[in-house]
């Protein structure tokens, strides 16, 4: 009788901003023991705002990743799906290889360039299009920026794409985005499904730069299929956006289900089968595919926030720390954030914001700053939450997710009392990689994505909110929202002196 591992299999890939990993997976999701690989990199960022990864060495530590699962696959592969962090841009000469770093979405240098394109562009008409932001997250600001900043990219560059697509070629010699990668880019109509033309007009790109559009898989080129003979026969699909996969890996599939998902950063989103929505200013409108729209709201905090306290404070060790931070009342460390200090997406979507602490007082400790970051955090997811459920009012389960969340005692009941519903949180770790083996496995089988990912989840650990917790939360929501629009517009003032 063969073993799991001679089984007929998926090789599933998820590449996110400071590590990728890769495994093996049998076509009902489930991880094939002692698959699982992971590679380290680093970030580049810097004092102007530069946030980078270099995409040789990231292609090459990708690569070794490949090697080292490929050495355990026994048997040949049939599908491999890919998971990717969105709305990355790089540069590519006329051979495909890359001339220009991968700028990522965290880099904040185009945030000017993104003001002035909002003067240029109708911000609301961009919106309803393309789903996404004139802002310095995506793109479209960063292309601007780019080749304004460094003339002679015009010359040398001859496309331009997102990270994966470099892989894509790379491994089977086609120039092709997937239709989910190309909707968290900005210079697509989710709509018509189709780069935007007005978008690429404004800032002087022949959509001729850009990928193909298509979510068919291919196979390997010949240098790959003789490196990696056990995922030569093997459907390798384009990579698909990490937030869509990373809601199907949770089993949030269908328009009763929304994942609230913290990690570095943080975002909420519901995935559905069916026709786009208008979604409201702070929300974003993204695809898995063609049939698949993803809507949501991100946050440039989450994890972040919480590791930048804990490298700068006096905190206890744990497990003394977070037993502390539970030991206060909701709402009642005195200490009041706006922890945009990585910038913001949703709600607002302004180019340049900064955090703010405001109310400390000498009876203040790192333990209470601590506690008002993570409550923070939670009153903007709720603040999300709220806008989401005005378009999605079908949402009943709110599945909880990432390391940042999971990672953290006692943040999921700060969640769950912020955002007034049930949090259920999922036992899986790796939800983006087992996203991505679950919708290449569904392709590969032609069975329905609902059928292949949607979980009981009845059984998984609930968290119920306190209503008295709740309002306490709603009322610190509207304090931090009031102290939000004060800085904002200090900062505003400022800057016209």
């Amino acid at each position: 009788m063969p073993s799991e591992a001679d089984a007929p299999s998926i090789l599933a890939v998820d590449i996110g901003s400071s590590s990728a990993r890769a495994a093996l997976f049998d076509e009902s999701g489930r991880l094939v023991e002692g698959t699982l690989r992971r590679v380290r990199y680093r970030l580049e960022t810097g004092p102007d705002g530069r946030a980078e990864l270099d995409p040789h060495r990231l292609v090459e530590s990708i690569d070794g990743l490949l090697d080292a699962v490929h050495e355990y696959a026994s048997s040949p592969v049939r599908a491999v799906g890919i998971s990717c962090f969105w709305h990355s841009l790089v540069g590519l000469d006329a051979s495909g290889r890359p001339v220009t770093a991968v700028s990522m979405w965290a880099d904040t240098r185009a945030r000017w360039t993104a003001q002035r394109l909002r003067e240029r562009l109708e911000p609301q008409a961009h919106h309803r299009r393309t789903g996404a932001y004139l802002h310095p997250s995506y793109p479209v600001a960063r292309y601007a920026w780019a080749v304004a900043a460094y003339p002679e990219l015009r010359s040398r560059v001859a496309r331009w794409c997102a990270f994966p697509d470099v892989l894509f070629l790379r491994w089977t010699g086609e120039y092709r985005t997937s239709v989910s990668m190309a909707s968290g880019s900005g210079f697509f109509d989710t709509w018509q499904v189709r780069w935007d033309e007005e978008t690429c007009r404004a800032i002087g790109l022949d959509p001729g730069m850009l990928p193909e559009l298509g979510d068919e898989g291919m196979r390997l080129a010949r240098a790959f299929a003789e490196r990696w003979p056990r995922f030569a026969r093997a459907v390798w699909y384009p990579a698909w956006g990490d937030g869509a996969c990373s809601n199907v890996g949770s089993g949030a599939v269908g328009d009763d289900r929304a994942t609230v998902m913290i990690g570095t950063s943080s975002a909420i989103r519901t995935l559905w089968r069916g026709e786009p929505i208008a979604v409201p200013w702070g929300c974003w409108l993204y695809r898995l595919d063609r049939d698949f729209v993803l809507a949501g709201g991100a946050l440039s905090e989450g994890g972040d926030l919480i590791d930048w306290i804990r490298q700068r404070f006096v905190l206890p060790p744990e497990p003394e720390l977070w037993t502390a931070v539970q030991r206060i009342a909701p709402g009642a460390s005195g200490v009041l954030w706006v922890p945009t200090i990585a910038g913001e997406r949703s709600p607002g979507w302004p180019v340049d914001a900064t955090a703010t602490l405001a109310g400390l007082r000498l009876s203040h400790d790192g333990v209470a700053i601590l506690r008002a970051a993570l409550e923070a955090v939670a009153c903007r997811i709720a603040d999300v939450v709220e806008s989401l459920l005005q378009v999605r009012p079908g949402i009943e389960v709110f599945v909880g997710s990432g390391n940042g969340l999971l990672g953290v005692p006692g943040w999921a009941r700060i969640i769950a009392d912020a955002i007034g519903q049930p949090l259920v949180l999922v036992p899986e770790p790796e939800a983006s990689l087992r996203g991505a083996a679950l919708v290449a496995a569904a392709r590969a089988s032609g069975r329905a994505l609902e059928e292949v990912a949607r979980t009981d989840v009845t059984e998984w650990s609930h968290v119920l909110p306190d209503e008295r917790a709740t309002a306490r939360y709603a009322r610190l929501r509207e304090r931090i929202r009031i102290l939000s629009a004060a800085v904002a517009s200090s900062v505003d003032a400022s800057w016209e002196e």
